[in-house]
């Protein structure tokens, strides 16, 4: 009130604003009701204590415009009734964000930020120390709850949480007082948003002292922040450290002058100064009808809080404003105090450039005409307010938007703080800018903050601690999207950061480490030749060629004796040629798989087996019919050495027709398996056409049921040497080593199911080598003896039937002779 006085008399006294023109004033007191609000705003309507509206019967000078009130809620009040006449009205502290409805308040300005702008300040503020759980206190009137509405909506929209929002009551309630202290101190939220006055946060304040309530960070609305009433030393260890928005502080040039000359002896009908005189030094002045008056919001001694009784000293007029210690005479935190000043120049300076219009060059329609004071609509200053702009005496812009609030300026960080003398002090630690497009939040950079927390340190606030990496959140059913729970991601899922909502999935390349934090190489598998399988296996398969090729020597050494020259010595020599391409053709099986390699394996094992099969089919032919002239007493032909050789032929060029298709058409390749084992990706050969897979080995299959068949008809061929029980051998271990492969192979995964099939290979490539060759091998080398016509067998001319001939008499006759012709005796 004292500021705005002075404001008025400074722009009386200036030439340059109004010249000619005297401002007056009238001062209403709302005493923080909606009630009186309302009713100073009637009275100022019709000039008169009673309250008509619509009806003016006041005298003096005409009514321009209204600055205040002070709190939301009474602006909203008395702009409700203003706006129905566009009486302008000046706000100084009203930040109530619905006050930017020109629907409701078309004549409502201020010269204070509205909360949509603080509230964002306070998310700003929030996000910057990383707290992610809030809780929210607000007053029960339009200050705090639209407050907290809108703080609540940007809060969300960044994706952080209330814990709980409760009201502190306007009339003391017990159980809504007790619901918000409780929430308060049972709730893991350590961070809490105060949207309230103090007057309305007193009552709030002593229950937190009462139930002795401490680790709690408060983020402070500009209503409070700075109020002496709420900073006081005996609150500080249940409010110390709190962080709020304060209106910037200004100096005001000559007020603190202005403030000390007051005294009731200047003006006996000045009721204010007399009734302040009686509260701040608790006594009655004489001869004044001014009713004693203690107020019980605040004892300006600063010695009690409380109601005490009408004092029975009179004032002597001698009193020192300067023994006060209180508020009023306390300069140094100008801010709401500065918003009255520039509230009122706004007024002024729309009142000026009314006086200024030049007639043909005003802003009205019909004829450009101006309006003039005294006699000028309210409507029509309300066009100058709405376009104002002006600079303060500390250089400040003022300057609002469509919706009457300022659109540029900034808000003080302030801590609370203890200062040398045990007073509470207001330590700025960063600004939060504000324009049209633009809000940036600034703290200083060597600003100390005190946190009121037993550590010291920065409150941790969260509903759940953030979810490490290689784990995601998960939803709490009915909680706060900060509420969740730490879920390990998924085998082949990461997250690499902490806190992540959803795991990553890693490239088909790649699988989850242990932690599951990072996505690393897959293992690449595939039987190699540097380990010690694929060694020893390629050991085998070399072993193997060389103990055929040695027998090829001793063949070639021993290629005219009997038992070579038995039952086809070339045909012996392609099973040699044969069994060395099926046991190096496992080598193709060994190593990282290429096309080529893919491709070679399959048909390089199918021509080996199809050449010594169809080469021992050959053999067993003969044997056959053999046997079938030791047994038949009709006539039977013989079959040719050269027949012998187009079967062989016959067969293999039926394989390599297969196998040409078969590569040409649909041939095997390299193959990323990545489904059988997600750890690892399993280099192997995709077959291709299992159709034509399946009739190339079918084939053999075929040959070798043929020569088991054959063979094991002519077993029982009496010999010195048993060629068709070896071959007969040769043959069951033939199949059972390919049978008890179909399920090992496919029960086994990776490279030892390659390891399997080159099992399979070298077993039955030994199990041929060894039943058939092994034996001749034996009497070659180490019983000669035995290697003669006589014993081994030589022609027989005469068949008797007490008489069979044998294997090698009979291979003889068939090798050196035409078909022959048998008959019965």
């Amino acid at each position: 009130m004292k500021t705005m006085i002075h404001t008025i008399k400074e722009i009386n006294e200036r030439k340059d604003i109004l010249p000619n023109i005297t401002l007056g004033y009238q001062i209403f007191d709302t005493c923080f009701t909606i009630s009186k609000s309302v009713e100073a705003a009637l009275v100022l309507l019709t000039g008169q204590e009673e309250n008509k509206p619509n009806f003016r019967n006041g005298t003096g000078a005409f009514l321009a415009g209204v600055v205040g009130a002070g709190g939301s809620s009474l602006s909203i009040a008395a702009s409700r009734i203003l706006g129905l006449y566009y009486l302008p009205q000046v706000g100084y502290a009203s930040t109530c964000s619905v006050l930017s409805d020109k629907y409701q308040f078309p004549s409502y300005l201020r010269t204070v930020a509205s909360d949509k702008v603080q509230s964002e300040a306070m998310v700003r503020l929030i996000q910057h120390f990383g707290w992610v759980w809030i809780g929210t206190i607000a007053a029960d009137d339009d200050y705090g709850k639209y407050g907290v509405k809108i703080f609540k909506e940007k809060i969300e929209s960044v994706n952080l949480c209330i814990a709980f929002s409760e009201i502190i009551p306007k009339v003391y309630s017990y159980e809504k007082m007790r619901r918000a202290i409780d929430a308060v101190k049972n709730s893991t939220a350590r961070v809490v948003v105060l949207y309230a006055s103090d007057i309305d946060l007193s009552p709030f304040v002593l229950e937190i002292v009462f139930h002795n309530i401490t680790d709690r960070t408060w983020i402070a609305s500009e209503a409070w922040i700075t109020s002496a009433l709420i900073a006081k030393p005996e609150y500080f260890p249940y409010f110390g450290g709190s962080i709020g928005f304060a209106i910037p502080r200004a100096d005001i040039p000559g007020l603190k002058e202005f403030l000390y000359d007051v005294h009731p002896s200047k003006d006996p009908n000045d009721v204010l100064t007399i009734e302040f005189w009686q509260t701040a030094f608790n006594c009655t002045w004489p001869n004044s009808s001014v009713p004693y008056h203690v107020d019980h919001r605040v004892n300006m001694t600063g010695k009690d809080d409380r109601l005490h009784a009408m004092s029975d000293k009179f004032c002597t007029g001698e009193e020192k404003l300067e023994d006060l210690k209180n508020t009023y005479l306390d300069v140094s935190q100008l801010r709401i105090t500065n918003n009255v000043k520039q509230a009122v120049y706004f007024m002024a300076y729309a009142l000026d450039h009314l006086s200024r219009c030049e007639e043909g060059r005003g802003p009205y329609v019909f004829g450009n005409t101006c309006a003039y004071i005294p006699d000028f609509e309210p409507w029509q200053l309300m066009y100058y307010l709405k376009n104002i702009k002006f600079t303060t005496h500390n250089g400040m812009t003022i300057e609002t938007d469509e919706n009457g609030d300022v659109s540029r300026g900034y808000y003080d960080i302030l801590n609370w703080q203890l200062d040398d003398n045990g007073e509470v002090a207001f330590v700025k630690i960063g600004e939060y800018t504000f324009t049209d497009s633009k809000f940036e939040l600034v703290m200083r950079k060597n600003a100390t903050i005190f946190w009121n927390t037993e550590s010291s340190e920065v409150p941790y606030s969260v509903c759940a601690d953030v979810c490490r990496p290689g784990t995601r959140k998960g939803i709490r059913q009915g909680e706060p999207a900060c509420c969740f729970y730490c879920i390990p991601c998924a085998d082949g899922h990461v997250s690499r950061e902490p806190g992540q909502r959803e795991c990553e999935q890693c490239g088909e390349d790649y699988w989850s480490n242990a932690q599951k934090n990072k996505c690393v190489l897959k293992e690449v598998e595939f039987l190699a030749y540097d380990e010690a399988l694929g060694f020893t296996l390629v050991l085998l398969s070399i072993f193997g060629a060389l103990v055929v090729l040695a027998v090829t020597v001793v063949y070639v050494l021993y290629r005219h004796t009997p038992l070579v020259n038995a039952n086809d010595r070339e045909l012996s020599f392609l099973i040699q040629v044969s069994l060395v391409i099926t046991l190096l053709s496992s080598v193709l099986f060994i190593g990282k798989p290429y096309d080529w390699s893919c491709r070679a394996r399959q048909v390089t094992l199918a021509m080996g087996f199809s050449l010594c099969l169809s080469c021992i089919l050959g053999k067993t032919i003969s044997l056959f019919l053999a046997y079938r002239i030791s047994r038949s007493k009709t006539r039977l032909i013989s079959i040719r050495p050269l027949y012998q050789k187009i079967i062989v032929l016959i067969s293999v060029l039926v394989e390599i027709g297969i196998c040409t298709a078969y590569l040409v058409l649909e041939p095997p390749s390299a193959f990323k398996n990545m489904e059988s084992q997600n750890t690892k990706i399993i280099l192997e050969c995709t077959e291709g056409s299992i159709e034509f897979l399946c009739s190339m080995f079918g084939i053999d299959i075929f040959l070798a049921s043929l020569c088991f068949l054959t063979t094991f008809v002519a077993r029982q061929l009496p010999d010195n040497y048993y060629e068709g029980k070896c071959i007969t051998f040769g043959m069951l271990v033939f199949f059972i080593i390919w049978i008890s492969f179909v399920p090992a192979y496919l029960s086994t995964k990776g490279k030892f199911k390659v390891a399997v099939e080159i099992f399979a290979i070298l077993a039955s490539s030994y199990g041929l080598l060894g039943c058939i060759f092994a034996p001749k091998c034996f009497i070659i080398l180490l019983r000669p003896e035995r290697n003669t016509h006589e014993l081994v067998g030589g022609r027989v001319l005469t068949i008797d039937k007490s008489i069979q001939p044998t294997l090698a008499s009979v291979s003889s006759e068939l090798n050196n002779t035409m078909a022959s012709t048998v008959e019965d005796d």
